[in-house]
């Protein structure tokens, strides 16, 4: 019988688990688009729509989507929204099963969610730049190919610092949470 650690504990019912989140975030490290996001779980069995995304949004517990340009000339753009939105899209779930407030749900993510957003946004918008200064200031093709791996590997890193600071605020959040009152249910949210 296979016997698993504490940290490996499947996620409750209706979530998903860590490490299928960490695959998301993997696979997705310049965001997904609201399609995406709600297919992530619905293809799980997971009850979700875009206009829970909507609200979600609309209520300050994600982060709204940023306009990004397609390839290609007249593709137009989309919006995407950061890979961590699936992360917290399962901890509201999962404190909704829990019958927190909505307003509980809301102080737990805005202690530090704008300074966060903001170290994210300027990170995207400084490695834009350097990808622009690369395509336009490397002639060469081998040193191009050196600033290309570069920048996917500062890409990586930036990912990693958000979602590292993303999940020490979320602890943070998680025991202010728990040290507040008793909750009436946040059905409304689903």
């Amino acid at each position: 019988m296979k016997r698993s650690l504490p940290s490996e504990s499947p996620a409750p019912r209706g979530l998903l688990e860590e490490r299928e989140i960490e695959e998301i975030e993997r696979a997705w490290p310049n965001g997904l688009t609201s399609r995406q996001i709600v297919d992530v779980f619905e293809t799980r069995g997971i009850r979700f729509s875009e206009a829970t995304l909507r609200k979600y949004v609309q209520l300050g517990l994600l982060p709204r989507s940023v306009r990004v340009g397609r390839k290609g000339k007249h593709r137009g753009s989309c919006g995407l929204y950061p890979a961590h939105v699936i992360r917290r899209v399962n901890v509201v779930k999962g404190m909704m099963a829990a019958d927190r407030t909505i307003e509980e749900i809301q102080r737990s993510f805005a202690r530090f969610k704008d300074e966060i957003e903001t170290v994210e946004n300027d990170l995207r918008d400084l490695i834009a730049g350097f990808e622009r200064e690369a395509r336009g200031r490397a002639r060469d093709p081998e040193r191009r190919r050196e600033l290309e791996r570069e920048i996917v590997e500062a890409k990586r890193a930036a990912g990693e610092l958000v979602r590292r600071i993303s999940s020490l605020e979320r602890r943070i959040s998680a025991q202010a949470a728990e040290s507040s009152g008793p909750a009436a249910t946040g059905s409304d949210l689903y």
